[in-house]
């Protein structure tokens, strides 16, 4: 894989702007021909730099709650729990962390009796979770990756 240069990072930081932009506006804003644009961008989503993929807005598809989830597994039920989240429809997130939780998952429910049913009926059911300490959302202030810091571009 080769090394991202400043060019790459620029043309990182305009498609996390907006995924849309034709590679022509691209080569525009940074003074390069299409061509070049179009080879850097192919390069980096075969290296697995990134995907192009479809965000939806979860309060867009009735889905109004968004909880963080920390659950403790018992010893040794780690990646074996892990596995069973990531197959559950609700859950977006599933990352193995330090701290107070083994791992935090981050779900999304229509309302808080489809989480309060989820945790009882579905996670009470994974075999290996010891408890589950659940936050709802109340504000969201950023929710997108930022791959590329306005510093890391000169």
């Amino acid at each position: 894989m080769k090394k991202l240069d400043h060019i790459d990072r620029h043309i990182l930081q305009i498609l996390q702007e907006d995924g849309r932009v034709p590679y022509t506006e691209i080569a525009n804003q940074l003074g390069l021909s299409e061509g070049t644009i179009r080879s850097r961008i192919a390069r980096m989503v075969q290296d697995g730099v990134f995907t192009f993929v479809i965000r939806t807005n979860p309060e867009k598809m009735g889905l109004h709650v968004q909880a963080i989830i920390g659950l403790t597994t018992r010893l040794g039920w780690q990646a074996q729990v892990a596995q069973a989240l990531c197959k559950l429809p609700q859950i977006r997130f599933v990352g193995a962390f330090s701290g107070k939780h083994d791992l935090i998952v981050s779900a999304l429910f229509h309302d808080n009796e489809a989480l309060v049913s989820f945790v009882n009926e579905r996670l009470s059911q994974i075999e290996g979770i010891v408890s589950a300490d659940v936050s709802i959302e109340l504000k969201q202030y950023k929710d997108y990756s930022c791959l590329v810091h306005d510093d890391d571009v000169s």
